[in-house]
């Protein structure tokens, strides 16, 4: 039974057909059960809803846009449960322009609030294929990464401070978006990435960059990962820094897109073995400006950079993107990844990242253990060293320990961007530090000392408790 309190407490759907969309994630794999959504339209609201949820001894689901691939953004199964949707709390609060930052509430829409900031010639990069979709509050709660993070970082990065609920109700406010204060604990970063299990944002201030005036982008084909790291930081000497992405296209993913997307075509003949997706951007207006033969000034000396990259064999073949179109298929090629290995069947995904000159070892080291009739695609933000491992058929034995193991020999991490959620929760147990995991225990138990907050998430705990 829902209790009064929570009915008072915000709008609720309690029909099955609209609860539907709130209880299993976009790909399928994670579903489960709910009393009801609670749709609330502020933090007095979200507030509200918490301490009538901590009450009755329900758990509670925090959830965004539902673009998690780890499972942290639906219930499970089980009785008890309220999924709390951010959905509505989308208001632009504040934009600084002075100080290059804005304050949204949780709900915000990442797409939407970029749409929203063009016109003031205004950038927050966070950037990835959900992003039409994905909330702002789910971005951080998962930390999430994407192709920029090269340049401008992840999530964390471009938080400024957070509004936030906590398990007991408490409302708390990191700060004004301050660039420095040095008052206390940093709840802020302990609640970035920590999956709901904390708190819920229902706010947060970000920063906000220079929107690039003009940009250069690329496929190119290189002879292996060693040579790839080489081209990444020439091009980042050639630009000032002015790599925003740089990804990891191998034969096997572009030619998998392609067949999938035929209107997606790759632009090198024949498809290169090691592929890398490169882009420059600036923020300069001469770099925008034709240069001798019209083309702006960025793309000559892009075009100069690769030229002294071919001649040293560093670079075998590369295409330049010469209109939008063309960029936009480029970026679409990246894009529209998941998409293919979805339509693939059942396979097992692995986010992993580990240091960038441990990268090549690791995948030849991975190619080598697979055994035979394994399909690997393989796909990543090659910058920051997180690769996204697809291995089909996803019923293949004893494949979790090969790759961990793998990453652990070389100090790496079993979730660079996608967090954990209840898809990694056995594994973290097993694999994480047990110090730092102490840790992370101790405070989950302070903070939230009755586990209602999205249990099951990110760190093991029983359920017995809620059961009615």
């Amino acid at each position: 039974m829902i209790p009064d309190a929570l009915t008072a407490a915000a709008d609720l759907l309690t029909d099955p057909a609209d609860m539907a969309p709130f209880l299993s994630d976009w790909t399928g794999q994670y579903a489960g059960t709910a009393l009801a959504v609670a749709l609330p339209r502020s933090t007095a609201q979200v507030q509200a809803v918490v301490r009538a949820c901590a009450q009755a001894g329900l758990r509670i689901v925090p959830q965004g846009g539902n673009t998690s691939v780890a499972g942290g953004s639906v219930p499970g199964e089980g009785a008890g449960w309220i999924v709390l949707s951010l959905a509505r709390m989308t208001a632009l609060r504040r934009l600084d322009r002075p100080g290059r930052s804005v304050t949204v509430e949780a709900g915000m829409v990442l797409q939407s609030l970029q749409e929203r900031l063009e016109p003031e010639g205004l950038l927050f990069p966070l950037s990835f294929g959900a992003k039409g979709s994905a909330r702002i509050g789910g971005c951080l709660s998962t930390n999430a990464g994407g192709v920029n993070v090269l340049r401008y970082g992840n999530a964390r990065e471009l938080c400024l401070s957070l509004e936030a609920v906590l398990p007991d109700g408490t409302v708390i406010d990191t700060g004004a978006g301050l660039r420095k204060d040095n008052t206390g604990y940093d709840l802020r970063h302990l609640l970035i990435g920590a999956e709901g299990t904390l708190g819920i944002i229902t706010a947060a201030t970000l920063r906000l960059f220079a929107l690039p005036k003009v940009r250069a982008t690329a496929f190119l084909s290189v002879p292996g990962l060693e040579a790839a790291l080489i081209v990444l930081n020439r091009l980042q000497d050639a630009t000032g820094g002015g790599v925003e992405m740089f990804e990891y296209m191998p034969e096997a993913t572009t030619r998998l897109v392609t067949r999938h997307f035929p209107h997606l075509r790759c632009p090198l003949d024949p498809v290169p073995p090691c592929g890398i997706l490169v882009e420059v951007a600036s923020t300069a207006a001469y770099d925008a400006e034709p240069g001798e033969e019209g083309a702006p000034r960025l793309n000559a000396r892009v075009e100069e950079a690769l030229a002294a990259l071919f001649e040293e064999g560093l670079i075998l073949d590369a295409s330049l993107a010469q209109s939008i179109a063309q960029r936009d298929t480029l970026l679409s090629m990246r894009e529209h990844v998941l998409e293919s290995l979805m339509a693939e069947g059942r396979w097992r995904q692995y986010d992993i990242s580990v240091p960038l000159a441990a990268l090549p070892g690791f995948v030849s080291a991975l190619e080598d253990g697979l055994p035979e009739g394994v399909r690997l695609h393989m796909v990543g933000h090659l910058g920051d060293g997180n690769l996204h491992l697809s291995i089909l058929p996803g019923d293949a034995a004893g494949l979790d320990d090969t790759v961990y193991d793998l990453v652990a020999a070389q100090a790496g991490s079993i979730s660079a961007e996608h967090g954990i959620g209840r898809s990694k929760a056995v594994m973290l147990a097993a694999r994480k530090d047990p110090g730092t995991l102490a840790a992370m225990r101790l405070i989950k138990a302070a903070l939230d000392p009755e586990g209602g907050m999205n249990p099951g998430a990110m760190l093991q705990v029983s359920l017995n408790a809620f059961e009615k």
